[in-house]
């Protein structure tokens, strides 16, 4: 990942309603339909869509069409790139001074 998707991606998590609806994703695994997104975080339809546009060109969620409605899940691989971007330097050769960090990232699903 380049240092430019990188902000690109962290200027869409700086916003709360974004970052709400990005954590819902990731929370629900399999992701959600637009209007189950807009229901659950009591978002306005044509809010929620700006929100969802903005984080799917920031490479942290997928779109999909299902018939009529669009499917929206967290890109995994996308987060994955943003936290290795993070991490890609971490610890200067000392791989303990990371374990902390790395061991929070284990799912308790």
């Amino acid at each position: 990942m380049e240092m430019s998707s990188a902000l690109i991606a962290f200027d869409a998590l700086g916003q709360p309603t974004r970052l709400a609806v990005f954590r819902l994703l990731v929370q629900r695994g399999a992701g959600m339909a637009a209007g189950d997104i807009a229901g659950a975080l009591n978002l306005l339809p044509n809010t929620l869509s700006t929100h969802l546009s903005i984080l799917a060109k920031a490479g942290l969620i997928t779109a999909t069409r299902e018939g009529r409605s669009i499917h929206y899940a967290a890109d995994m691989a996308g987060v994955r790139a943003l936290i290795g971007w993070l991490l890609q330097d971490c610890c200067g050769g000392k791989p303990e001074i990371c374990a902390p960090v790395l061991d929070a990232l284990h799912c308790n699903c």
